[in-house]
């Protein structure tokens, strides 16, 4: 007799093999795509060997997946979920393939922005794909696992990537050392390929939204569902701007190479040390969650985030560096479980594709935002300067909303 599944736990949802299969499967994707992103920014600098260029990869994928974001989530409710997953998943490898076959000897293009040109297309794929399959990955999570097991179920989800974040950082930051560029790709291949085969074990899942309405419509009503849900919108506000302003990790190739010189394996870690500080505090938030005051304490891990921004940005010593981003980490961590928690706990499942799709317009794009922020203002000001500012600036944030937006403070579930 098989036992019953205690839904109070908050690793129930293990038990179930597709939830199991899904989180190994987003786990393998997510490092496959957290490896391009610092190859990418690694091989765009040595191209280049400038700061713009870096942030020219961050809006070359902010725009496609801007752009579609909001027909992504409307297409999301209207068609089944898995099918979706599977195809964006075969598109991201028919990407990696085109990178692997920039970086190797037959490339005839020799020129450094020829090369990064090329790489610019590419990525905007990538962030169109992402457009689909980022909203997807959060919306089928609801009809894998049980209603009451979805806080727990969303921890789980958000470590996942996180885990996945930080291996994938650090060990494409030693792959880049060992056997460099390229045949890091194959690697990233991999990865993709093995997740692509976990998601396929997934059962097709029921489309919630059957009726026929116009896709200007249907987009219009979940964007109207955001912006009346104060829960919703006052989260995904915040770590809006904190994450545009604060994006420090775009310049971490310059830091690591000009500023600190510890060279591909330390750019590895210092791009993996703010998720390991996620996935630190995001364990101990699975372990021991907030009960309480969940606002405030958004409000104060927002305000240390910055705070650590700003120690990074005046550090010469890599493990004091190092260090700094860790703690962001951990601040951003409890970000992550209020505001991942409250979408999943306030949306319908009707409406879950399209609400996921405007918490991907402002959370996931906002990364690539502030990396092209970082490197216009890295440009003008500096890029000692210009982290600084953008530290003060994530204060500053809090501090108006802080002022400006009571109910932030007040906000608890």
């Amino acid at each position: 007799m098989n036992k019953p599944i205690d839904s109070f736990s908050p690793y129930a949802a293990l038990k179930i093999k597709e939830f199991k299969n899904f989180i190994l499967g987003r786990f393998l994707f997510i490092m496959a795509l957290r490896m391009t992103g610092t190859v990418i920014g690694w091989w765009v600098y040595q191209l280049t060997k400038s700061p713009l260029a870096l942030g020219l990869v961050g809006l070359s994928e902010v725009i496609s997946a801007v752009t579609l974001a909001l027909y992504a989530g409307h297409y999301i409710d209207k068609n089944e979920k898995r099918g979706i997953l599977l195809k964006c998943m075969l598109l991201y490898i028919l990407c990696i393939l085109i990178f692997l076959f920039l970086s190797s000897k037959i490339n005839p293009v020799s020129n450094a922005w020829y090369t990064s040109t090329i790489i610019f297309l590419v990525i905007s794929g990538t962030g169109a794909i992402r457009a689909f399959s980022g909203p997807t990955f959060h919306a089928i999570i609801a009809q894998i696992v049980p209603k009451e097991m979805l806080p727990g179920a969303a921890s789980i989800n958000s470590s996942s990537w996180l885990i996945g974040s930080i291996i994938g950082h650090a060990t494409a930051g030693f792959l880049i050392a060992a056997v460099g560029i390229h045949y890091t790709f194959y690697c990233i291949i991999s990865l993709a390929s093995v997740g692509f085969v976990l998601i396929s074990t997934i059962s097709k899942k029921e489309i919630f939204t059957t009726k026929k309405q116009p896709a200007w419509q249907s987009v219009k009503e979940g964007l109207s569902y955001v912006f009346k849900t104060k829960e919703i919108l006052s989260t995904l506000s915040l770590d809006l701007f904190a994450v545009l302003f604060g994006g420090a990790i775009a310049m971490v190739p310059i830091f690591s190479q000009d500023i600190l010189k510890v060279g591909s394996i330390g750019f590895g870690w210092l791009n993996a040390a703010t998720d390991i500080g996620s996935i630190i505090m995001v364990t101990i938030l699975t372990i021991f969650p907030l009960k309480s005051n969940q606002g405030k304490w958004m409000l104060f891990s927002v305000a240390g985030f910055g705070a650590c921004i700003i120690i990074f940005a005046v550090s010469k010593i890599f493990w004091l560096s190092f260090a700094a981003l860790v703690i962001s980490g951990c601040m951003d961590g409890v970000s992550v479980i209020v505001r991942s928690t409250i979408v999943q706990l306030n949306t319908p499942d009707e409406l879950r594709g399209r609400v996921m799709a405007v918490n991907s317009m402002f959370i996931n794009s906002s990364n690539e935002l502030g990396q092209f922020e970082s490197g216009v203002a890295a440009k003008l000001m500096g890029v000692v300067p210009s982290v600084i500012f953008g530290g003060c600036m994530t204060i500053g944030v809090v501090i108006f909303n802080w002022i400006k937006v009571p109910s932030l403070k007040k906000l608890q579930y």
